[in-house]
């Protein structure tokens, strides 16, 4: 009997609880891909899944999303390794091509999905987090013949190509915020998510575009993707976004905080009928004054989830140059110092984005 090849990966098996393994190297099915990885980034909700949020593990009023052990990563890019003709017809790439994978993958069968809205996706398997769908933060994967799959050019960094996924997602919520030329636009964190808001707002060239961040070489970069005004929560921040705004208040808040003091600064800052755009990934419930989103305000509260239907314009603007990827990607580390990765990810003021490169990806 043949001997089963083997490669590392790093395993999800519970809160502060990841280890890097000898795995089976997984074998890819009829119309599925096995993908080499080459870059993963760290997300924050990496991050929350990783400190044990209850959003993930679970606690007295909710079920846990994880289902260790998995391998996690979400925010990745690879080299096809092998593929049947049904993934070579169904996704046009090949064996030997570069490509991004969106986070979802969709069941094709329930109502949201019929609906076209993959994305809200009621089984909702996100690369990662559940044993049915392992994430990237291996060697190799296995991308499911229904994940959405798009060819990347092979000139950049992988690291910086694995950028699509934050910025696909940025992209997203500044569709829901319907941002135009007339607005004055406030972006709420200036992490990944944060300034590729930033980047996608300043596109719609909207009257005035303004970031926060506690971090100031955060806000440094968030004014190289184009932020008009850049400030730190302790600064004047009120006063400025009605100085601006005739005394009125913003005309769209898009937080990326995932802070609870970024939601209720979202609703002191936004004018009457302004929009609110929810894209944070919170650790704990947040409670709020609801009274000035309806009596007060008359506010239009949205979330925004994923990026649905904007992977094409991300590949788009990171390999046209649009993206200041070597200001965002702050660190890299190969996949056997992924703790050393988790821990620059997580501490505050230390970095962007973090990348862990499998073999795969190593220069």
């Amino acid at each position: 009997m043949a001997e089963t090849a083997e490669m590392e990966a790093v395993r999800c098996h519970g809160p502060r609880d990841y280890r890097l393994e000898r795995v089976p190297v997984p074998e890819p099915g009829p119309g599925e891909i096995l993908l080499r990885s080459e870059a993963v980034g760290i997300c924050g909700s990496d991050l929350k899944c990783f400190g044990g949020a209850p959003m993930f593990w679970g606690d007295e009023t909710r079920t846990g999303y994880c289902q260790p052990p998995v391998t996690p990563g979400h925010e990745f890019v690879g080299r096809v390794a092998a593929l049947d003709d049904d993934a070579r017809e169904r996704h046009g790439v090949d064996v030997g091509d570069r490509v991004a994978v969106e986070q979802i993958v969709p069941c094709e069968a329930c109502a949201y999905c019929k609906a076209g809205q993959y994305w809200l996706c009621a089984p909702h398997d996100i690369f990662g987090f559940r044993q049915r769908t392992p994430g990237a933060m291996g060697e190799y994967m296995v991308v499911p013949a229904a994940a959405r799959v798009h060819a990347f050019p092979a000139d950049l960094p992988p690291s910086h190509a694995a950028l699509a996924e934050p910025l696909s997602c940025s992209l997203h919520a500044v569709d829901r915020g319907e941002v135009g030329p007339d607005d004055v636009v406030v972006v709420a964190g200036a992490g990944p998510i944060g300034l590729g808001m930033v980047l996608g707002a300043r596109r719609r060239r909207p009257r005035a575009l303004v970031a926060i961040d506690l971090d100031p070489h955060r806000r440094t970069v968030a004014q190289q993707c184009g932020a008009d005004v850049v400030l730190a929560p302790g600064d004047d921040v009120e006063p400025t976004i009605l100085e601006l705004t005739d005394g009125l208040g913003c005309d769209v808040y898009l937080d990326a905080t995932g802070h609870p003091a970024g939601v209720t600064q979202g609703l002191q800052l936004l004018r009457k009928r302004g929009r609110f755009i929810e894209y944070g990934v919170f650790g704990q419930p947040v409670t709020t004054d609801w009274t000035v989103i309806g009596d007060g305000k008359e506010l239009d509260i949205r979330g925004a989830h994923l990026g649905p239907n904007q992977w094409p314009t991300a590949i788009e603007m990171l390999s046209a140059g649009e993206v200041p990827a070597e200001a965002i990607v702050t660190h890299e580390f190969p996949i056997d110092r992924f703790d050393e990765a988790f821990e620059t990810a997580g501490t505050p003021g230390k970095a962007i984005k973090v990348s862990v490169l499998p073999p795969g990806g190593q220069r």
